[in-house]
């Protein structure tokens, strides 16, 4: 049997180390934080697990791949961080959207990281270009168009880079300036105002940057002097170590929040007995906390849970897990409806993890309901894209009969009651509720004997100006088939 073998990593490359005395040396590190070789060995783990991470992140798994790699110091391995992903890429490219996606998102945390990664990959696109290297000038081309495409590089590289490819065009550079457009040509088009054509220039699972929080790095191919920084990559002793590492744990819970300090400390469960003790203080002593802090917290806590779940029912179980207070149930019933209205287009994993809510508890029920009247009395203020996507999830909600019908008699059909906001939304909710139910299904709904109280308020009969005006307006948005009673009305008037 093969005796495995320990190195430990000096400045002279590799030194190799009994696993016995390897453990005595790591124990005595991990006692002393400010020692040369714990901080050699933190080095080596950061290595590891960022190379760990880029290896495993595809487009299904990013959103759960993100706190991790937050969870690591960025700024001090910022130098290994690129490296990396530069590498992974070269070694798979079919994955290049994939890893300008997660830059992305670390870029808008750390724009130093996001810039030195950009540097490195330009400079490695000249070396290429220089040395005539098509198969490394490939990978680092596409690399570039979906640091564009993800806004993180400015969009004058992909004119210098074409001007460059196509100054003395030969077969080779052709191919890859034809290649570097069809990655790019969608944003390129919307950018540079040419009619460029393409691939999508982000695909929907990988859009995870809201356009305001993109930081874009200008830097051109012209520049003779771009510093890759190589001496990050090259492990150096940190005289104030502990104070550093306490600081990036500050910023850490900035960007995931206090929970990632649970999942980063392994040895919590060895002080319960000392937390068990303090949490009897604490309920002899409350704190009300005036800055509403804990509501900031809560808030956040629930959209990371929302936007790191791979399905809704994944969400469902660890949002029913989290703590909320007698009054807080409501928070998690407006995050949900904050969360769905913010997307570029409606996604039926809100509806599904709203209707499970209102399965589970009548309690979110009820503050469901509060949201749609809410919304509705608000529903000026939205956006079209937010407006569409609010009214398909209280469609869903009522196609499903997770919420009551009753909820309708908030709506108040006439042309004096409704703006132009109100009517798209009532005609996107009939839409959907046609679509889903079908026109049969629907009117039975609507037509229930137990239910026409609440309906007045759509199908109005009190004067023959409102029922023309619910007749006309259900028609014109192709539901005309629920009018029945109201056409009924108008013959015998």
């Amino acid at each position: 049997m093969k005796r495995s073998r320990s190195t430990v990593s000096f400045q002279g490359g590799r030194v190799y180390i009994p696993p016995y005395n390897l453990a005595l040396m790591s124990n005595d590190a991990e006692a002393d934080e400010t020692s040369l070789h714990y901080q050699r060995l933190t080095w080596d783990a950061f290595r590891k697990g960022i190379n760990g991470l880029v290896n495993k992140v595809n487009a299904t798994n990013i959103k759960n791949i993100i706190p991790e790699l937050f969870a690591e110091n960025l700024i001090r391995g910022r130098g290994l961080f690129c490296r990396s992903f530069i590498k992974s890429q070269m070694a798979s490219p079919g994955f290049t959207d994939v890893f300008a996606a997660l830059v992305a998102v670390v870029n808008t945390k750390f724009p130093q990281v996001g810039h030195l990664l950009s540097r490195r990959i330009i400079l490695q696109l000249k070396r290429a270009y220089k040395r005539n290297d098509k198969v490394q000038l490939l990978a680092a081309v596409k690399f570039v168009a979906h640091l564009m495409n993800q806004r993180v590089v400015h969009e004058l590289v992909a004119l210098e880079l074409l001007a460059l490819l196509l100054e003395r065009p030969t077969d080779d550079s052709v191919e890859v300036a034809v290649g570097f457009v069809t990655e790019c040509g969608s944003i390129l088009g919307d950018l540079c105002w040419t009619q460029s054509n393409g691939y999508p220039a982000v695909r929907k699972e990988l859009d995870l940057v809201e356009q305001d929080d993109q930081l874009t790095h200008e830097i051109s191919l012209q520049e003779e002097e771009l510093d890759p920084e190589n001496g990050l990559d090259v492990f150096k002793q940190v005289p104030q170590f502990v104070k550093e590492e306490k600081r990036y744990e500050e910023v850490k819970k900035t960007i995931l929040g206090d929970e990632s300090g649970d999942v980063a400390d392994s040895d919590a469960g060895s002080e319960d007995e000392d937390d068990e003790e303090s949490d009897e203080e604490d309920d002899e002593m409350k704190i009300n906390d005036e800055t509403e802090t804990n509501l900031v917290n809560l808030r956040r806590t629930i959209y990371l849970t929302i936007m790191s779940s791979v399905d809704f029912e994944e969400a469902g179980h660890k949002l029913l897990e989290i703590k909320l207070e007698p009054d807080q149930e409501m928070e998690l019933c407006i995050m949900l409806l904050e969360c769905c209205s913010q997307e570029r287009t409606y996604l039926r994993y809100y509806g599904l993890l709203g209707q499970r809510f209102c399965m589970i508890n009548k309690i979110h029920e009820d503050n469901f309901e509060k949201c749609f009247v809410k919304q509705y009395s608000n529903i000026h203020r939205l956006e079209t894209n937010e407006l569409l996507n609010v009214a398909k999830f209280f469609a869903h909600l009522l196609g499903t009969d997770a919420l009551p019908w009753h909820v309708l008699a908030y709506i108040w059909l006439t042309e004096e009651d409704t703006t132009s906001s109100s009517r798209i939304f009532l005609k996107i909710l009939f839409q959907e509720l046609s679509e889903h139910l079908g026109i049969h299904l629907l009117n039975e709904r609507l037509y229930d004997p137990t239910m026409q109280d609440p309906f007045e308020s759509i199908f109005p009969k009190d004067n023959p100006k409102s029922a023309r005006f619910a007749i006309n307006f259900f028609t014109a948005v192709g539901v005309g088939g629920i009018t029945e009673s109201l056409r009924e009305y108008m013959k015998s008037l």
